[in-house]
């Protein structure tokens, strides 16, 4: 894997994340308590052996930045050539953002090339997966491929998502439509068809033709989906590989956390006593930067009926929160919250430095860095109150409330309407 560079795309808005990607990039928004969606694709280079990695941000990509250099460059060696380096737009070859994927790739060109490579796998960074790259590469050499796209059968109503392969017996792809409106089938199975994970393996002389060529295309959108793949399927050699999933469980795990209902719904995933995804897999760890915090506390045991008594049940709660006299169900706690004494949270995700009041009651909410719930009320148990306090209410009825939401003022906003 010396030969291989990982250029993984973190630069998405992430718009149908919000609110919580309004201060953050979405790479870079907690998941599981600990870690960064971002942290996923990052181990799994590691754990591949890919160890030269670019990481291409663009918009609000501060928390990004930091989260990467405060916990992922002691795992690597500059004097050994390795190395993972944050890369923001840079406007080299052209002045304006980039317009698509491969536009991406282009405009950071000359960095890549600097590195010399022989094949460079082209990651997306918001993906929650395990997947060994060496596999991918091993796979790419032995078709003397072009380029090697890492496949994945989905049902068929929902590959309108995805790009979309038609494949011969030996997986050369012949077709790739981009979410199209009427996916084509599996030949054995008309239930499912076969979807890009947006996963590719390029040759690096390849890759760089095709993006040169691609660039003077007027009417491109420069885009790897929709333009240069579609470009390339007649007259060079593009192979799918099936996804091999690292998870060791039976079925398969791969999420796009891409909407607030399915970021959700993984979170919650991992509470289940026997999880689909195995994140404590030590032949397979995801890594991630830990804040120098102490262990998690949980006070008063009061045996009275109706004491305080500070219980976990069926979460995951990180380092420096303190469950003081509250109780926890079913839920993620981020590092350094507070619960405190009668407040009651169920089937909901906390991120870090959340401070529950006493006897609030939060029950599936998302609930953004820093904020205070104050004591006695209640979120997640009547959407239509949660709506006109100005909170964020999913198509599944998930009540969010963001970072720079102040609880405390739309409470107040709510009295004068209610004295009005």
């Amino acid at each position: 894997m010396k030969d291989v560079l990982a250029v993984i795309l973190a630069g998405g808005k992430g718009s149908r994340l919000d609110p919580l990607t309004r201060d953050r990039a979405k790479p870079a928004v907690p998941f599981g308590g600990a870690y960064r969606i971002i942290d996923f694709t990052l181990s799994n280079c590691l754990n591949s052996g890919v160890r030269k990695i670019l990481a291409l941000t663009q918009y609000k990509a501060m928390s990004l930045d930091r989260h990467i250099n405060l916990g992922w460059q002691g795992y690597l060696c500059r004097e050994l050539g390795e190395f993972i380096d944050v890369v923001p737009p840079q406007q080299r070859i052209d002045e304006h953002w980039y317009q698509g994927t491969a536009d991406a790739i282009y405009q950071n060109i000359y960095t890549i090339e600097k590195e010399r490579p022989k094949y460079v796998v082209v990651l997306a960074g918001d993906h929650i997966y395990k997947m060994d790259y060496m596999n991918l590469v091993a796979a790419h050499e032995e078709k003397r491929a072009d380029l090697t796209i890492s496949a994945l059968r989905v049902p068929r109503e929902q590959a309108g998502h995805f790009g979309v392969m038609q494949v011969e017996s030996d997986f050369r792809v012949r077709g790739f439509q981009e979410k199209p409106g009427n996916p084509e089938p599996l030949p054995d199975d008309p239930a499912h068809a076969l979807a890009s994970m947006g996963i590719y393996v390029f040759s690096a002389r390849f890759l760089f033709e095709q993006l040169c060529q691609d660039a003077t295309r007027r009417n491109s959108q420069h885009d790897f989906g929709k333009d240069v793949i579609p470009a390339i399927i007649k007259s060079h050699r593009v192979f799918a590989v099936p996804f091999r999933d690292e998870n060791r469980k039976e079925d398969f795990y791969w999420r796009d956390v891409g909407t607030l209902d399915a970021y959700y719904e993984a979170n919650m995933d991992l509470v289940a006593i026997d999880p689909q995804l195995n994140m404590y897999d030590e032949r397979w760890p995801i890594r991630t930067y830990h804040p120098n915090l102490p262990p998690p506390k949980f006070v008063f045991a009061e045996k009275a009926p109706g004491g305080r008594r500070g219980e976990a049940m069926d979460s995951i709660v990180c380092l420096g929160t303190i469950v003081s006299g509250g109780q926890v169900e079913r839920s993620v706690v981020g590092p350094g919250a507070r619960i405190n004494s009668y407040a009651r949270v169920e089937d909901s995700i906390l991120f870090g430095r959340v401070d529950v009041g006493r006897y609030a009651r939060i029950r599936r909410a998302i609930i953004d860095k820093g904020v205070r719930i104050p004591p006695d009320i209640e979120i997640g148990f009547d959407p239509e109150l949660d709506r006109r306090r100005g909170f964020i209410v999913t198509r599944k009825g998930v009540t969010v409330i963001a970072q720079t939401d102040s609880v405390e003022r739309h409470l107040a906003r709510e009295r004068k309407q209610t004295v009005a």
